[in-house]
């Protein structure tokens, strides 16, 4: 197990005491944002983006074109939890042959939702109504991957069935100011309540759930599954300390925590293949009050274990230090590169790069891919993009989480490609 030197300690407790301390606006899917912040521009033509477009096969196969990942980004564009047909246009614009693209969270179960209208991989109508989108992207030559996820205890009894109160690895709620709200739908929002603790049947249950819902990813023609692992949702409130309170064997020593993701992997791995599975992790994510309080040792031994156990999983997906939610923390001085020396696949890093930082990443090895979430929504053809040097459309985060096609299908093409 890795061993965290004192200054390594000092630092992280530093940043996520800055965090905590800022107390942060709302972000994710409960924050409406600001209209038109800036005029995004992309970094200078003469940078070299060479490396982001360097050709790549996962372990699955699939070929690759470029180092570009669309990122799984919510959008509560579905009818309920059922995927609609506007979804095909919206990932078909962003879709271009040989990238990767992963799918909006999309729940495994009746009691995983926790946002309104976001779609779900649980029900025969789902799993149709996921088919002509997946094919429209796959059909242009894109990879796309199917993001799994269960919300755990940030939902409320609105969107649980028969109005129970959601589950968790623990009875503890979300309660910091920050985030003790849930946004309910129509304008409306409430406290997070406490939830219930699943008991060992209904941990085995949610293993069940991701499983059946990996299958019927792959029905519907997804290339793979993203285990939704990060965010403080299901899985991360089992991995964290600072949620999990659990006395039994997924609770109290890191070991034990981990245990609940791990055998989601072993049982998806199963199912459909590790090359078929990736999995998303973001050990100093604040979001939802799910902290843990040894990130290096915890997601060091996670990551160690996957590596080992699914040598050959898909990728690893993780969340950079400096991302907190919509926020970007220019001056944290905590690093991935502990997790990116342990694991032997593909590895994805996430969280405010920009054309050249991620040209930069990917040179040094510091990546292998770089995902690109804000503006890749805001420029469908990012990768076109960032080769010429084209200016780049500013997003509009008013629209992020609306129902209509405003900021949804509406953004521009490059003029220049005509």
């Amino acid at each position: 197990m890795m061993h965290v030197p004192a200054h390594k300690r000092l630092s992280l407790q530093s940043c996520l005491s800055r965090r905590v301390a800022q107390n942060r606006p709302l972000s994710g899917p409960l924050r409406s944002g600001r209209k038109g912040v800036r005029a995004v521009a992309s970094n200078a033509a003469e940078v070299d983006v060479a490396p982001l477009f360097q050709p790549f096969k996962l372990p699955g196969g699939e070929e690759l074109q470029n180092r570009m990942v669309y990122p799984p980004l919510t959008r509560c564009r579905a009818l309920d939890t059922i995927p609609r047909p506007i979804m095909a246009e919206y990932y078909g614009q962003r879709a271009c042959p040989g990238s990767l693209l992963i799918c909006e969270a999309t729940v495994v179960d009746r009691d995983g939702q926790g946002y309104p209208h976001v779609p779900g991989v649980f029900t025969r109508e789902q799993v149709e109504a996921w088919k002509p989108i997946v094919k429209t992207v796959r059909d242009k030559g894109a990879v796309f991957f199917c993001q799994l996820w269960h919300s755990g205890r940030a939902s409320h009894p609105v969107y649980q069935p028969d109005g129970k109160l959601p589950v968790s690895s623990s009875e503890e709620k979300i309660a910091s100011e920050q985030w003790k709200n849930c946004y309910l739908g129509d304008g409306k929002m409430g406290e997070y309540p406490v939830p219930t603790a699943l008991n060992k049947q209904g941990i085995k249950d949610k293993v069940q759930a991701f499983r059946v819902a990996a299958r019927n990813a792959i029905e519907a023609g997804f290339n793979g599954v993203e285990l939704h692992a990060a965010n403080g949702y299901l899985i991360d409130q089992f991995t964290k300390d600072g949620v999990n309170k659990r006395t039994d064997e997924y609770g109290g020593s890191l070991e034990n925590r981990c245990k609940f993701a791990l055998e989601v992997v072993a049982a998806v791995v199963e199912e459909i293949g590790p090359e078929r599975v990736g999995i998303r992790l973001s050990p100093f994510a604040t979001f939802l009050d799910a902290i843990d309080s040894t990130p290096y040792a915890t997601f060091v031994y996670l990551v160690e274990k996957l590596s080992a156990t699914f040598p050959n999983m898909a990728y690893l997906h993780m969340v950079e230090p400096r991302a907190d939610g919509h926020d970007i923390l220019e001056d944290c001085p905590l690093s991935l590169t502990p997790f990116r020396k342990v694991w032997k696949g593909p590895f994805i890093v996430s969280g405010g790069y920009t054309r050249e930082s991620g040209a930069a990443a990917v040179e040094s090895g510091e990546a292998d891919f770089v995902a690109y979430g804000r503006l890749w929504l805001s420029n469908p053809d990012l990768p076109l993009r960032f080769k010429q040097g084209a200016e780049l459309n500013p997003y509009d985060r008013n629209t992020f989480y609306t129902h209509g096609k405003e900021g949804y299908i509406d953004y521009p093409f490059w003029e220049g490609a005509k």
